[in-house]
């Protein structure tokens, strides 16, 4: 008999949507079973240091939690070094505090003033001081990918023909149009956010959770079991049907 596996889409720093989820995961009964984190906890959204503190308490706690790495994750993680490390991915007049990309928002809740005519070094300097060492840890220890039988968890995705255990984490973290438009098998159904949807979708090869919580819409979080998959609801389990598309 499979046991089911619950999977939220990216919170971007929604405490409040996170809770909620929470809670119908254990309405559902699935409060010891395990649930797949898929990343992005951070940025936009007005409280990612309380969404840290509540994943790395539910970990203390035992709560069978996998956290996967999103590209936000990353962003944060890289700033908190020493020099803080840009990611060359992103379009030449971006950066992580760029109101864009949500790492202001991100630092405003460690309590830091965040001005476009600071300095960055003086922000940094803040951060290292502001911003705990388990928050560092949390973002350092994440993993890009978690597979069970027939499952295959990422941020963003795949590259289509490269094996599962050959993805680079570029891809694993940023991928998109290469993935989304490949509508043929993969070696297993992946499950995935980074690109918001208006509502959770099943596209027969891949299921995209990122229902843009990250700009105010509801975080979504579903249940897998068997050959089955549902959106979790306040009136219970809702079937997420194949779009065909």
């Amino acid at each position: 008999m499979s046991h089911p596996i619950y999977a939220i889409g990216d919170i971007h720093g929604q405490k409040a949507e996170l809770d909620r989820v929470l809670d119908l995961i254990e309405k559902d009964g699935g409060k010891d079973g395990q649930t797949v984190f898929l990343g992005d906890y951070t940025d936009r959204g007005p409280d990612s240091r309380a969404v840290i503190d509540t994943l790395i308490a539910g970990r203390d706690a035992g709560h069978n939690w996998v956290f996967l790495k999103g590209n936000h994750d990353r962003m944060f993680e890289w700033f908190m070094e020493v020099p803080p490390r840009h990611d060359p991915y992103l379009m030449i007049q971006l950066y992580w505090m760029h109101e864009r990309l949500g790492g202001d928002t991100t630092l405003a809740s460690y309590g830091l003033d965040i001005q476009g005519q600071r300095r960055e070094k003086d922000v940094h300097a803040e951060a290292l001081e502001a911003v705990p060492q388990s928050h560092v840890d949390f973002l350092r220890n994440l993993v890009l990918t978690h597979e069970v039988k027939d499952l295959f968890f990422a941020h963003a995705g795949i590259r289509p023909g490269v094996a599962l255990a050959d993805q680079s984490e570029e891809d694993l973290l940023w991928i998109r149009q290469e993935f989304h438009n490949f509508r043929g098998p993969h070696p297993k159904l992946i499950v995935h956010g980074h690109t918001p949807v208006k509502a959770a979708t099943h596209y027969g090869n891949r299921v995209n959770l990122d229902t843009a919580a990250g700009y105010g819409e509801p975080l979504t979080v579903a249940v897998f079991e068997g050959n089955e998959v549902h959106r979790l609801t306040s009136k219970g389990r809702q079937a997420l049907v194949q779009t065909g598309t």
